[in-house]
């Protein structure tokens, strides 16, 4: 059965939707999902990295679990269903294709949107872009966007000014995926200019990390739906599952850039 989605959010890992686009995330039309990419465990009795320990884990386990109960408040917040895809986190996985990202991304309808992270210095988050990108490339795909992922894209100094754009083209340090991506899908004109910063999202809404340039597919432009219910954990593929939601505190939407959905990567 294809899932009833009208959004989908792909998330490498269980914290870079929340920071990325938050603010975007509750203006977008419902039913609506975040996928993390890297949602699964990690094999039984691997050996804690050296990141984990860093952060004050004493185990792998522990640390998953505990970013899989911070991401399930985080989707409760933000009115969107969690959906958990079986890759270990990049220290406990394996190389090779992303299990359940092309089956989950092939099922969609064409009214579906999908955005896709940018993969600024982040080969996790270079993986997720590059394979959901092939999975999408067809004529009856859903509808792609491509947000910048924070905090990476922004350390670019003009992060958040009208000259993003350009400096992204030109930096040899922050830019690279940006590049590698408008070489690939070079944009055309559109309702947006080509480059430019304007919103090409929902009117109204908030700051996001989207940017530019923008590719020649009309934005969305239904008003979002009434809150969802309570979301739930979705194991793909597989049954769902109730997802922790411990108190945490609440999100802070991040003031990251001029457009909200500005379409940097549309199909």
């Amino acid at each position: 059965m294809t899932p009833p989605w009208r959004t989908v959010v792909l998330s490498p890992h269980f914290d870079d939707a929340a920071l990325s686009v938050a603010a975007l995330v509750r203006r977008l039309p419902r039913p609506l999902t975040v996928v993390t990419v890297f949602g699964g465990p990690p094999p039984e009795g691997s050996p804690v990295s050296w990141w984990d320990t860093t952060c004050g884990f004493s185990s792998a386990a522990e640390a998953y679990a505990c970013r899989r109960a911070e991401d399930a408040r985080a989707c409760a917040l933000l009115e969107a269903e969690q959906t958990l895809l079986p890759n270990p986190d990049g220290p406990y996985g394996t190389a090779g294709p992303l299990r359940g990202l092309d089956a989950l991304l092939t099922g969609l309808t064409p009214d579906t949107t999908v955005l896709v992270p940018l993969g600024t210095n982040q080969p996790d988050h270079e993986r997720v872009r590059h394979q959901a990108l092939a999975a999408l490339d067809r004529p009856d795909g859903a509808r792609t966007l491509v947000y910048a992922d924070l905090p990476y894209t922004g350390h670019l100094p003009e992060w958040a000014t009208d000259g993003a754009s350009a400096a992204l083209a030109a930096s040899q340090k922050w830019g690279l995926a940006y590049q590698e991506l408008t070489r690939r899908h070079p944009c055309a004109p559109s309702p947006t200019t080509c480059g430019s910063t304007t919103s090409s999202g929902p009117p109204n809404a908030p700051p996001s990390s989207a940017t530019p340039p923008s590719w020649p597919r009309s934005p969305p432009t239904t008003a979002p739906s009434p809150p969802a219910p309570a979301p739930s954990a979705r194991n793909w593929p597989g049954p769902s599952t109730p997802g922790p939601a411990p108190a945490r505190d609440r999100l802070a939407p991040r003031r990251s850039g001029r457009g909200a959905g500005t379409r940097l990567g549309g199909r």
